[in-house]
């Protein structure tokens, strides 16, 4: 932990000097006005604090008790100790602020992804701009070493891609014309030209770094608890306080004897520990988390993760890669290419996989103004308008609605049936691969202690039995529509902590209503980001085990600090009570436990998985 120079430092060490300078004083007088100064230069930052609070009607907190004990101290002649006191308070304050700052700036280290330039291609040559000043559309160009600033499509050259500080994947990604770069990718070989398909502030760069600053706004009930918990703690040990001076005293006590003790309980009771090591747990577990390619958008995120019991996933691309291929057309009174066109004229403004995959295997240019009425229905399939002619692209259900017959087909893959001018002329038969990560997933998330494991899909039940038997996946359903999967996930949550994960678009609605919705690959996608708690940068289904295993260690390491504190406290209050313990013991168990929790916090950061 690197020691920084400062204004707080600063004043420790003019307060420090004058401490010292005054126990070589014999004159009273002087040994007292020298103390008294450097009270006053180590507590000025604590009393502006406590002012500032209390004039926002916060009265009781750490400040106050610090405040209330050494203005005590002063009152009963104990000098000494109450300029030690708030020194040490202000020392451990510092160190503690030192760590938590040296965490967040490792953090953002992390998670700079954000470029301030772009050298930006006109037609007098190339243009170093402010990122700021870049429109969709405009080209720029990246050179080797240099960060891609925006997000957009190669136009000319090849390059190597590290693309570790988004997805945590050390391997460099090969990439060229028409290949689609991220903002916060460093460029490490040739020179690339690129067409930006983004501003600054919608880059990708941007998202991530605005969700990890705002990660902190959604609570955990850990964190909310000892909210609470200090509102209350801090009155009833100031309470206590005044009852260890007055009880005693009624029955004849000594009145200096007793608020010594009183000093030293209302010390001893800061709840430093707490308030500090908490947050700085959760936060350094996003962080973590940033850092193995996992985005997590609050600290309840991963609170509730460390608490799953039950996990739903999406299959085509989460279980499957969802790059599908045309491994079958049969045709019906046309031709097979006449059939693959109707296809890909039909799937060609549909986002789907299986849509793309048809495009693709047609391989050749469509005439857009062909395509009229395009309508996509969801779980059922496609209508279009093409050559002034009705044609039907999807599965059973739709075909049944169209009251349109078409044969059953007993395959692995996934079945499109195809209707023109309200005759069928066939059907194409696409099939997905399965993650090779999905195939041991079931056992791994067992040993995580989540026992439900479901898989929902729109496919016929013949494909998803089959996916299912060879991930080990007890649970499935299929032929499901969006309205379906919301209904199976609300009954199952109602009685376990339920996780959805999906693609994040097709699924965003199951994703925002789970107790937890992840998204897999969803870097760049805006339905990902804004349906999501957790975004899972590379499509990768082992990284839900990362997550699981961070949020764990996460909640362990907080959970331990708050009984360590609170046991540490709650032992020394009782040798306060009983005299035991000096004022000066008090302050050096409060900071120690503090620092403690903090370094035990930062572990997140390092400790093996």
């Amino acid at each position: 932990m690197k020691i920084k120079i400062n204004e707080t430092l600063f004043k420790i060490i003019i307060s420090t000097i004058l401490f010292v300078l005054a126990l070589f004083f014999k004159d009273y007088s002087i040994y007292v006005a020298f103390l008294v100064i450097s009270y006053l230069v180590v507590s000025f930052d604590v009393f502006k604090e406590g002012i500032k609070k209390l004039f926002h009607g916060e009265v009781f907190d750490e400040s106050t008790l610090m405040i209330i004990a050494t203005i005590s101290a002063f009152i009963i002649g104990e000098y000494p100790e109450a300029v030690m006191v708030m020194l040490l308070f202000e020392f451990g304050e510092y160190l503690s602020d030192l760590a938590t700052s040296n965490s967040k700036k490792s953090i953002t280290k992390l998670m700079d992804l954000r470029s301030d330039y772009v050298n930006l291609k006109e037609n007098n040559g190339i243009q170093k701009v402010d990122v700021r000043e870049v429109k969709v559309g405009d080209i720029f160009v990246v050179k080797p070493g240099e960060k891609v600033p925006l997000d957009g499509i190669i136009q000319e050259g090849s390059t190597f891609l590290d693309t570790s500080s988004l997805t945590g994947e050390s391997v460099l990604r090969e990439a060229g014309v028409f290949d689609k770069v991220l903002s916060g990718y460093v460029n490490e070989s040739g020179v690339i030209t690129v067409k930006a398909t983004s501003v600054f502030a919608s880059s990708t760069a941007s998202k991530i770094i605005n969700m990890l600053e705002n990660s902190m706004e959604k609570k955990t009930n850990t964190e909310k608890f000892i909210t609470r918990f200090s509102k209350i703690y801090t009155p009833v040990v100031v309470v206590l306080a005044i009852l260890i001076v007055i009880i005693p005293v009624m029955f004849g006590g000594n009145f200096n004897d007793w608020l010594y003790k009183a000093l030293v309980f209302l010390v001893t009771a800061c709840p430093c520990a707490l308030v500090i090591s908490v947050p700085l747990g959760f936060f350094c577990g996003i962080g973590r988390s940033s850092k193995e390619g996992i985005l997590v958008k609050g600290s309840d995120g991963l609170e509730k993760l460390s608490k799953l019991e039950a996990i739903l996933f999406d299959k085509t691309g989460t279980i499957t890669e969802g790059k599908f291929e045309v491994r079958e057309i049969v045709s019906n009174e046309v031709s097979q290419d006449e059939l693959l066109k109707l296809a890909a004229y039909g799937e060609y403004y549909s986002n789907h996989p299986i849509a793309r995959t048809i495009t693709q295997a047609y391989d050749k240019s469509i005439d857009e103004e062909s395509i009229k009425n395009f309508k996509e229905i969801s779980g059922y399939g496609i209508t279009a308008t093409v050559l002034d002619k009705k044609l039907i692209i999807g599965n059973e259900k739709l075909f049944d609605q169209e009251k349109i017959s078409v044969p059953s087909v007993d395959t692995l893959g996934t079945t499109i049936y195809i209707a023109y001018d309200g005759k069928y002329i066939g059907y194409i038969v696409t099939g997905d691969k399965i993650k090779t990560s999905a195939l041991n997933l079931v056992d791994r998330l067992k040993y995580e202690s989540i026992n439900q494991i479901v898989m929902l899909s729109g496919d016929n039940k013949d494909v998803v039995s089959k996916v299912a038997s060879k991930t080990g996946i007890k649970e499935y359903y299929a032929s499901l529509l969006p309205a379906d999967k919301v209904a199976i996930l609300e009954k199952i949550k109602k009685d376990k902590l339920t996780a959805f994960v999906g693609d994040g678009i097709n699924d965003a609605p199951v994703i925002k209503l789970a107790d937890l919705g992840i998204s897999m690959g969803g870097v760049g996608s805006d339905a990902a980001i804004e349906a999501s708690d957790i975004v899972l940068m590379r499509d990768d289904l082992d990284k839900i085990i990362t997550a699981i295993k961070i949020a764990k260690m996460t909640q362990r390491i907080v959970i331990f600090n708050i009984v360590f504190a609170l046991s540490f406290k709650f032992l020394m209050l009782i040798l306060a009570v009983f005299g035991v313990a000096s004022i000066w013991m008090a302050v050096f168990a409060d900071v120690g436990v503090t620092l403690l929790a903090v370094l035990n916090a930062l572990r997140i950061m390092k400790k093996k998985l």
